[in-house]
């Protein structure tokens, strides 16, 4: 199956390393730089799933994963936050924002592709 997935990470470095990550398991990555280039991004777009990391210039994740809840198009689409934070209440607060999962950087390559489809599929 092939999923279409938004990354959205200010970090160049990380944004490469997910595209690589999703092509070689046969997905087709779409990449913003931040949560307000990712909504941007999204127009036009049909995602299966959404990856955004939470630290970022302009909107964060956080504000990102609530400006796409607010839209009716995205409140069933499937989000991994990505990031190098694990407080628990971060995790609360992306969970309450909207987040269907959480993935700490630095990631395992095929536990990403397997979240994605398992949220996705």
């Amino acid at each position: 199956m092939s999923l279409e997935v938004l990354a959205v990470d200010d970090s160049r470095t990380m944004r490469d390393l997910i595209a690589h990550t999703l092509r070689g398991a046969g997905m087709t990555p779409h990449l913003a730089e931040d949560g307000q280039h990712g909504l941007e991004v999204l127009e036009g777009l049909q995602p299966d799933a959404i990856i955004t990391d939470i630290n970022m210039p302009r909107l964060d994740g956080f504000g990102f994963i609530e400006a796409l809840r607010a839209d009716p198009r995205w409140r069933g689409l499937p989000i991994l936050v990505l990031t190098t934070e694990s407080a628990p209440e971060l995790k609360q607060r992306a969970r309450a924002a909207g987040a269907t999962g959480w993935i700490v950087k630095p990631f395992d390559a095929e536990k990403l592709v397997k979240a994605l489809q398992m949220v996705a599929g």
